[in-house]
């Protein structure tokens, strides 16, 4: 038999069950849409989640103190005076900027309303470090460092919660933690993500917050040091000469460190490590549906064999060979996981598109991303199962003897 005539004839037969081959595919379809549709959810998350990494600035290291993978009891603070020590181009050329930061939680009101944000006290340097702009009024100045200035930027999620709007709010009010503030600025959004919403936050000249705000123990102490390389090429150069300028200061020797400095490219192999994993979880659980349709079936081509058993003898009786019968049942177990991986593939794909645009209607930035691997790997594996399912009722049809296969009733 040609394999035209194989394929006719597995149509013809399938079609003759109409019902029983639909709800047979049915199977395979939920099976399919549910690995594709899971795959680009986890895709997604992984673009969105690197993305607003990515998003934070270019070149940039992250400075913690403390580091979990030596044992230190008392780790040195960073200071004001490591970030200083930090900006000098002899001992550290592959520094560009340095940023330090002050951070807490504290309640903003304003407007008539109230919320609990984060309020970070920056230095001019941190609008290039971290990549952040303004539209409208002006980043922290200098001068507003000097004079301990009672000025704030106030992130565009803020602003809606306070004043109902972003536009039109230089000038206006608010009280953080009961002191008054003027705002001189509203950030531009940068959306969220895995370091949580960067639009629902309140910024204020690094000396105000040092000396009104948030006190530490250590007066010159800063919670993180935000690190920018000339290019992106000197940025592991960077992170050594800043290892090197630290453990000099804090007298401690190498892997000792009572420090910890990350760049961007670790936080995004970290995050990209921890979705690859769930994005494989998910689809693993989807393809659990996809085995149920594969045993779906299994099922009916027994049942079909049962059924045809009279046909096969008949077949068997004028000549055909037990590999004409084995191909015959092995191309329609194939044909049928091949038509429901196709229209499970679209349905997957309308459940991502669905998904994306319920996301989008909240307010979250996520798009789910149906991409030519996950496609691929959910036709092959569909037509695998059906090949698979196929093998024991195949060659069960094939098996039969014709003498008694033609008195079977």
């Amino acid at each position: 038999m040609t394999l035209t005539q194989v394929l006719f004839e597995s149509l013809e037969s399938l079609n003759s069950n109409k019902l029983r081959s639909g709800l047979t595919i049915l199977g395979i379809v939920i099976g399919v849409a549910a690995v594709i549709a899971m795959l680009a959810v986890g895709k997604g998350a992984q673009d969105t989640i690197t993305g607003s990494i990515s998003g934070i600035g270019t070149n940039v290291l992250f400075v913690f103190s403390g580091n979990q993978q030596v044992d230190i009891r008392n780790p040195r603070p960073l200071t004001i005076q490591d970030t200083e020590a930090l900006q000098d181009p002899l001992t550290a050329p592959s520094v560009k900027a340095v940023a330090p930061i002050l951070q807490s939680n504290f309640e903003v009101t304003g407007g008539g309303e109230k919320t609990n944000t984060e309020v970070t006290g920056v230095t001019p340097s941190y609008a290039d470090v971290r990549n952040y702009l303004v539209t409208e009024g002006e980043f922290i100045t200098n001068d507003q460092i000097l004079g301990h200035a009672s000025v704030a930027l106030i992130g565009p999620e803020t602003a809606v919660k306070l004043f109902g709007r972003s536009q039109g709010l230089v000038g206006e009010s608010i009280r953080i933690a009961g002191q008054p503030f003027r705002i001189t600025g509203v950030l531009e959004s940068k959306g969220g993500g895995a370091m949580g919403s960067q639009d629902d936050r309140v910024l204020i000249p690094f000396s105000t917050a040092q000396s009104r705000l948030i006190r530490r123990n250590n007066p010159s102490r800063v919670d993180l040091i935000f690190v920018q390389a000339i290019s992106a090429d000197e940025v592991r150069r960077a992170s050594d000469q800043v290892a090197q300028i630290l453990r000099t200061r804090h007298r401690t020797e190498i892997g000792k460190d009572d420090f910890t400095i990350f760049s961007q490219q670790d936080f995004i192999q970290t995050a990209s490590t921890i979705t690859g994993v769930l994005t494989i979880f998910l689809g693993g659980i989807a393809a659990i549906s996809l085995l149920v349709g594969g045993i779906g079936i299994m099922n009916i081509m027994l049942v079909s064999v049962a059924e045809r058993t009279r046909e096969i003898g008949l077949r068997k009786a004028l000549g055909a060979r037990r590999r004409d019968i084995l191909i015959q049942f092995l191309t329609e177990s194939s044909l049928l996981s091949f038509i429901g991986g196709i229209i499970g593939i679209l349905f997957g794909w309308l459940i991502a598109f669905a998904v994306g645009k319920v996301a989008a209607a909240t307010g979250n930035a996520f798009t789910p991303s149906v991409g030519i691997s996950a496609i691929l790997l959910a036709t092959i594996f569909s037509t695998a199962v059906g090949l698979f399912f196929g093998i024991y009722p195949a060659n069960r049809a094939a098996g039969l003897e014709p003498v008694e296969a033609l008195r079977y009733e």
